[in-house]
């Protein structure tokens, strides 16, 4: 047998082929490490890298009592990576569309029109279109949690998901003007949504890592981690139940008398919480794309009307408080002109001769013509005051933002007859809140306060972080006198008043109608008016402050009276607070007399 061996030309060949090798590859590192690095680490940089948001859940609004008002469910954002999309995969579209509910053949042109586009920047050689090269093409925005796990069972290679937040509102409409909304760029619009997102929001974390070709991440490769911190809740001062009665009671008020618009508000006086405020026309912060921007006003907060015969506690109360009259002070309200420094003054016109009132009778009669003696009594400077006292002409401090001053003219501009119109609610314009608050210093003692709409904020982990405490803005009346304005104002409900026959047995309802002529083009008509009731009860003891005013109410064969139109659904609305709030009733109140020590 022969010995094996091997030609030198063959060794020599094969040697130069390894050498050949070697060199090719060194050349090609070389280009790749020394002469093409930066271009290129640019694009592995690009195509390795990325930065996972992990976003932070926010913050729940919830109602006094612990019920969710707001809160962020979470939800999945399916996407498909073209180039890791294959046609193997196309037997599973059917079920996907399904699960998607979306037409299959939109789907699959949808698909198919990416891994062609994918393939053609791929296949091409222009650097700009690779470098433009589309990776992630949206399927569906709001996937459920449940129906996710579906389709990531489904096993279709380049389809996947991230996760977010949807903001929900499970009462829909339920106090949807307090609460404003989130719209679909997440971005707070109003209300306690706008107004608190400091602390609702949170801060998104993030996750700065890198991934391999198939899109998944390398978890050896993360550089930073930042946890998200979810936002904090907010417990408002609304009560979910008082706030249902509320919208109830508009919605009644709404189909009987298709006013212009509507607000009810709810309050404790001696605190100032807001346990309820509700406005019509409303809207559904669900579906806050599909109501008109009017809808979404809160009208209690943003519209200014003339206050009428509501306003006549500035008069009555800053005239007891002052000293210059007392309960039983009377005043002749038939006479339509006065003396006053010997200048003859005229008097505002009266529904019907009232003659000699006394200065209760003068409240729960609604007197005009008595309402301008008081101010009168005061004189221009004072009374204004006292108006700026109770509130008006400044906004009510409210939290939740958009609140409007309302007009109080300084006496520097008041003409003749501003002294004897101001004090029967004309030639001055507020919001239903001030006007609610106004009342409320009456029920409290004199004290005129802040509204309050958040009780407090807790952290993700249910620990209360801020307490928000009752913030006193003024003192408007002595409480003395503020007790007696309150016997007057029960007065209004007794026979003879302008609320006769809407007291509640036992209950000592206190309160004030009020009727004001609109201004359109420039003047009072007499067929267009605001009606409203402001009250609260006991008079002896306020537990709930109310107030019911109704804008351009349609009455058929009748005028829109607060007495017709507001009282009605004042006392509704009060018997269910009574029942719901268990508030006790009361024995019957001494009279006046007793209680003032007689004539003084």
């Amino acid at each position: 047998m022969s010995k094996g061996f091997a030609s030198n030309f063959r060794m020599a060949l094969l040697a130069s082929a390894v050498l050949a090798c070697f060199s090719a590859v060194c050349v090609r590192l070389v280009y790749l490490h020394v002469l093409d690095r930066e271009e290129l680490l640019k694009f592995v940089d690009k195509a390795r890298r990325q930065i996972v948001v992990e976003h932070a859940r926010r913050g729940a609004l919830l109602d006094a009592k612990g019920n969710v008002l707001a809160t962020s469910r979470s939800y999945v954002v399916l996407g498909a990576d073209p180039e890791m999309l294959r046609d193997t995969d196309s037997a599973k579209w059917g079920k996907l569309a399904q699960l998607l509910n979306i037409p299959y053949l939109e789907l699959d042109r949808t698909l198919r029109r990416s891994i062609a586009a994918a393939q053609l920047a791929l296949a091409g050689t222009d650097p700009a279109l690779k470098e433009k090269r589309v990776r992630y093409v949206k399927l569906a925005d709001e996937v459920d949690e449940r129906v996710y796990d579906q389709i990531t069972a489904l096993g279709i290679k380049g389809v996947y998901g991230s996760r977010g937040y949807k903001r929900v509102y499970p009462g829909g409409q339920l106090a949807a003007h307090v609460l404003g909304y989130i719209n679909k760029e997440n971005t707070s619009v109003s209300g306690a949504e706008k107004h608190l997102d400091l602390y609702l929001k949170g801060q998104d974390g993030w996750i700065e890592s890198e991934k391999d070709g198939a899109r998944r991440e390398l978890a050896q490769f993360r550089t930073r981690e930042v946890d998200p911190i979810d936002g904090h809740d907010v417990v408002l001062t609304i009560d979910a139940v008082i706030q249902n009665i509320i919208e109830r009671e508009l919605e009644g008020i709404a189909a009987k008398y298709n006013p212009k618009f509507a607000t009810i508000i709810v309050s404790d006086p001696r605190t100032g919480a807001i346990l309820g405020m509700a406005n019509y026309p409303t809207f559904d912060p669900n579906n806050f794309a599909k109501a008109p921007l009017d809808h979404q006003r809160n009208y209690a907060v943003t519209d200014i009307i003339e206050p009428g015969s509501t306003f006549k506690i500035v008069a009555a109360g800053g005239s007891l408080n002052d000293g210059v009259v007392n309960p039983f002070t009377t005043f002749d309200c038939d006479f339509p002109t006065v003396l006053v420094n010997g200048k003859e003054r005229k008097l505002p016109k009266e529904d019907h001769s009232m003659g000699t009132l006394t200065v209760e009778q003068i409240v729960s009669h609604s007197s005009n013509r008595g309402a301008a003696h008081l101010a009168m009594k005061l004189g221009d400077r004072r009374f204004y005051e006292y108006a700026r006292a109770f509130g008006f002409g400044e906004t009510t401090k409210w939290p939740l933002g958009a609140e409007v001053r309302g007009i109080l003219d300084d006496p520097k501009r008041w003409d003749g007859l501003t002294i004897t119109r101001m004090p029967m609610g004309h030639a001055v314009a507020a919001t239903p809140l001030q006007i609610h608050m106004a009342m409320s210093a009456v029920a409290n003692g004199g004290a005129l306060l802040r509204p309050q709409i958040i009780r407090e904020i807790r952290d993700p982990e249910g620990n209360i972080v801020r307490r928000f405490e009752t913030e006193k803005r003024a003192q408007a009346l002595k409480p003395s006198v503020a007790a007696e304005l309150a016997q007057m104002l029960h007065g209004v409900v007794q026979k003879g008043g302008t609320g006769d026959g809407f007291d509640i047995e036992g209950f000592e309802i206190a309160g004030k109608t009020g009727t004001t002529q609109k201004i359109i083009d420039g003047r009072y008509v007499t067929n267009r008016h605001v009606a409203s009731f402001v009250g609260f009860f006991p008079a002896s003891r306020p537990e709930v402050v109310l107030s019911v005013i109704v804008d351009d109410a349609k009455v058929p064969g009748g005028l829109a009276y607060g007495r017709a139109v507001a009282a009605p659904a004042f006392k509704h609305v009060a018997e269910q607070l009574i029942q719901y709030m268990d508030i006790k009733p009361v024995r019957s109140s001494r009279g006046l007399l007793a209680l003032t020590g007689g004539p003084r």
